[in-house]
């Protein structure tokens, strides 16, 4: 619990100094989580015996991360993201001159990686940019950090204080209805406090936010867990002292941050 606590904290600041300290320090930063974490999940995949195009993955994974974040620097055209198409598609080639008695097992989960892992960090990542096009605004990034670890933390407490009807024991036996419910909450009362500090937005823009997170942020979690039950591993990686892996850590993020980001973009503009 020490170690956990420990590396809880540091980590910690090291992410909302990411967001505090400008665009760039927080677009190096996830540039770097987004790497790391599509590694971790290649790294994971692997050990099932599968063997998706790793170095392919990452070079790709992060032109199409740079690529994103270059839209709100550069001021290119959207049309230029098409560049990416040939270097995705490259596993396909790749994969003719494996001997691998499973090929398009290997193309398939490289592709996955970018779909559960890079593009997520790019929406979240984008939302620091979603006021202002070519501006970069703290609030939304930050805001959605605090209502995720509100919901995990309310999650917890009330789960071992009141939890007792399972909410999806397949995937996650310690999860519970009370748990879910108390997190939910937990992220809806940060969301009213951010309104006072955060005015652009009306309260309940804010609050319909923590209500996605809440939900989607605990289906990420619940996918996560699927993912290592189906390899029958306990934890993504080692990364983080304490607490297992990146994916461990961001699991909630990769399925709410698309999901939010439309939301915004939809009731915003």
């Amino acid at each position: 619990m020490k170690t956990r606590a420990i590396t809880a904290f540091f980590f910690t600041i090291v992410m909302l100094g990411s967001i505090l300290l400008g665009s760039y320090a927080f677009t190096a930063f996830y540039l770097i989580l987004s790497v790391l974490s599509l590694f971790e999940f290649y790294k994971l995949i692997k050990n099932s015996g599968i063997r998706p195009h790793r170095n392919i993955g990452l070079v790709a994974g992060s032109l199409i991360f740079l690529m994103a974040a270059g839209l709100h620097y550069l001021k290119y055209d959207v049309k230029y993201l098409l560049l990416c198409i040939p270097l995705i598609f490259s596993v396909f080639i790749t994969e003719l001159y494996k001997k691998n008695k499973i090929p398009f097992a290997n193309i398939s989960y490289t592709f996955v990686g970018f779909v559960y892992v890079t593009i997520p960090f790019c929406f979240f990542h984008a939302l620091g940019f979603l006021k202002n096009w070519n501006e970069y605004n703290f609030h939304l990034p930050l805001a959605f950090l605090l209502m995720l670890w509100a919901n995990d933390t309310g999650a917890y407490l009330f789960g071992v204080k009141y939890g007792k009807r399972k909410l999806f024991e397949r995937h996650s036996p310690k999860k519970s209805w009370e748990g879910f419910f108390g997190g939910m909450f937990t992220s809806v009362l940060v969301a009213f406090g951010l309104s006072f500090w955060f005015t652009e937005s009306p309260a309940w823009v804010w609050a319909g936010m923590a209500l996605l997170i809440a939900n989607f942020g605990t289906l990420g979690d619940l996918v996560e867990s699927m993912l290592k039950r189906s390899l029958d591993t306990k934890d993504s990686g080692g990364l983080l002292p304490g607490h297992g892996g990146l994916l461990d850590r961001f699991d909630g993020l990769l399925l709410a941050a698309p999901v939010v980001y439309a939301y915004l973009y939809l009731i915003l503009y």
